[in-house]
């Protein structure tokens, strides 16, 4: 029987990931907490309202996840500010319209998860940011499908697929053998893509946001974007 793929790459020696929640809602903070205290591959570690205090109780969170509106202030400015110190955040928000979807993850979020979306998203969601693995909940998929827009670029069929394969793997290293090329190679098909969206004026600097962007124009369907074991641990020998 295959390992469940949501936890490939996440924590291999078994310890469980730490999650930081910043929302200024008492019952939301709750209800996560909960749902996340059932899954034993997480654990809460701090929670709070002022993002600064939670993390200084919490300093080694793997996962923050964040409320994009606190104390009646959008906190796109925070978000870039964590995501450049290098922390995995994810955004939990009721704010799902799709301008508010591409400027979180451009800001930085490897996630945009919607408040009304349940346990099964959520617990997904953390534990592929966790493992960096992209994963795309129905909200925003629904916004972001079948946007034709003017200023989408031309992907040839090997960038499309190269950024497909890396939307799926943990590694270029893994995309690499996939397509019996170099990794070199890979990263010249997805620099080139990310090279079209800037020169579009839709610059794509993470990961998620050149996901978004694929997504957005059409490139990329979100039912391709699997969770599924690395070919690198694919490759590992079975102890």
């Amino acid at each position: 029987m295959d390992a469940d793929p949501l936890a490939a790459g996440v924590n291999p020696g078994g310890r469980p990931v730490g999650v930081a929640i910043v929302d200024d809602h008492p019952v939301v903070i709750d209800g996560v907490r909960a749902w996340l205290s059932a899954e034993p591959r997480l654990r809460v570690l701090a929670t709070g309202d002022d993002p600064d205090t939670v993390l200084r109780a919490a300093p080694g969170a793997e996962v923050v996840l964040l409320d994009l509106r606190l104390h009646g202030r959008m906190v796109l400015d925070k978000l870039a500010e964590l995501s450049a110190a290098g922390r995995r955040v994810v955004v939990y928000s009721e704010h799902t319209d799709p301008q508010t979807m591409l400027a979180a993850l451009d800001a930085g979020a490897v996630a945009f998860l919607a408040k009304h979306e349940g346990r099964e998203h959520c617990v997904a969601t953390v534990l592929a940011a966790a493992s960096d693995r992209p994963y795309v909940p129905p909200a925003l998929a629904g916004a972001m499908v079948g946007d034709a827009r003017p200023d989408r670029p031309s992907l040839s069929d090997k960038e499309r697929e190269a950024l497909l394969l890396w939307f799926q793997s943990m590694s270029k290293a893994s995309v690499a053998r996939r397509m019996q090329i170099s990794e070199h190679t890979v990263k010249q098909y997805v620099d080139r893509a990310r090279i079209k969206y800037t020169r579009a004026g839709r610059p794509a600097a993470t990961k998620a946001a050149l996901l978004a962007r694929a997504i957005e124009d059409g490139l990329v369907r979100p039912e391709e974007i699997g969770i599924y074991r690395s070919q690198a641990s694919a490759d590992r020998p079975t102890p």
